[in-house]
């Protein structure tokens, strides 16, 4: 079978699928992207790259729009080449949110195309308006519509769609749902697991925690609101007081993923820092920055308990790999996290806008390490029966491409 896949930051969410078709020698995989390092054996990457940046001072709601233009051409230029070399593929997959897919099937109109949907922008109901403190305007709403137009040029596009949550799924218009399947990419419980012989070096000390210590960890690609940084910090030095003997494990970068930054190119962790100041001790809370992997999930397994906070947004890997890994989840009150985690059965549920509720919770799970034992082991067990890489995701995953290839 030949596979086109396309996904700007290689391999993305196709990492455990692009890995399983390259290591059979019948297929022959191709991936576009603009990522130029990173590979996988038997999938053969193509590089590309916008001709120019998005057009200066262009319409505020159409940037989004051209970038995706100008990606769509590249890739379909390239299209064009595979094309004319003899490369017809059997079936395409593509992440729609940089625009990559909207004119592959013009290069290739018999080719069953599956695209990817994150996210679809909503006035109501999802993360806009979640904050009460946010000042929504006259702007808003033709924003968002605006913002849509490549979810839209996709959904047209597409033959059929994948969305890895019932939650992510269900913000899409009710009349494209019918061709969206919900097939999550999957967790490798194999390798996220417990590990009770784990333990972690401070990077730059000689400082060393592991399993059984007081252990709080958090988790963003970048420490910002739509992931509850604010009020995980301010949920510290309460913590901090009460517990004297725990420390905190904090993993992310200083950018701004979603949402608005600040101004003066100031990070939501000096902002943080500045505000509460005394209040919380720096020798026992570790920014660590990104870190690779397998420092990662040491973290998780050393970890007594794990904070996972967001707006009603895209569900991140890490709260289901820090699940598989026996953690006791501590997460918001939101759709997306409420999709996986029953409070008190498997994980327990706070209000995203409240240290106190935060703290409370993670206080008790301090002082008593056999307490919530049993919450931990069902947290493994709904990784391992819903969301198992090579039991359950993978091969939905599967089922869809061969499906679509017939």
């Amino acid at each position: 079978m030949k596979i086109l896949f396309v996904h700007q930051n290689f391999p993305g969410q196709y990492l455990h699928l692009a890995r399983h078709l390259g290591a059979s020698p019948n297929n022959e995989v191709i991936f576009i992207t603009q990522r130029q390092d990173a590979m996988i054996p038997g999938v053969k990457k193509i590089i590309y790259k916008p001709k120019r940046i998005v057009t200066p001072g262009i319409h505020h709601y159409l940037g989004g729009t051209e970038a995706g233009i100008l990606n769509a051409q590249e890739v379909a230029r390239i299209a064009l080449d595979l094309k004319g070399s003899g490369f017809v593929p059997d079936v395409m997959l593509g992440h729609n949110g940089w625009g990559e897919i909207w004119y592959l099937k013009d290069v290739f109109p018999n080719t069953p195309l599956l695209g990817y949907f994150e996210f679809f922008y909503r006035s109501q109901g999802a993360d806009v308006g979640f904050d009460p403190k946010e000042q929504l305007t006259p702007d808003t709403r033709p924003r968002l519509r605006t913002k849509n137009l490549g979810n839209l040029l996709a959904l047209e596009a597409v033959d059929w769609g994948q969305c890895p949550t019932q939650w992510q799924r269900s913000v899409y218009p009710l009349r494209y749902q019918p061709i969206l399947s919900v097939a999550h990419e999957g967790i490798n419980t194999q390798v996220v697991a417990p590990n009770h012989a784990a333990h972690f070096t401070i990077p730059g000390t000689d400082f060393t925690l592991k399993y059984g210590d007081e252990v709080v960890t958090y988790v963003a690609r970048n420490l910002e609101p739509y992931r509850g940084f604010p009020s995980f910090m301010r949920s510290l030095p309460a913590i901090l007081d009460r517990r004297p003997n725990a420390h905190v494990l904090i993993v992310g970068g200083d950018e701004t993923s979603y949402g608005p930054g600040l101004p003066d190119g100031l990070t939501f962790r000096r902002r943080l820092l500045d505000e509460l100041g005394d209040a919380i001790d720096l020798r026992r809370v570790h920014f660590l920055g990104k870190v690779p992997y397998s420092s990662f999930l040491t973290i998780l397994q050393i970890s007594r308990t794990h904070v996972y906070l967001t707006y009603p947004f895209v569900l991140s890997w890490s709260m289901l790999e820090a699940m598989s890994a026996g953690c006791l989840v501590i997460g918001s009150r939101t759709p997306p996290v409420e999709e996986v985690i029953q409070d008190g059965a498997n994980g327990i549920l706070v209000d995203f806008f409240s240290p106190n509720d935060i703290a409370q919770r993670v206080v008790e799970a301090l002082e008593d390490v056999r307490r919530h034992d049993e919450i931990r082991r069902n947290a493994r067990r709904t990784i391992v029966d819903r969301y198992d890489l090579r039991t359950i995701c993978l091969p939905a995953q599967l089922s869809l491409v061969e499906k679509l290839a017939l």
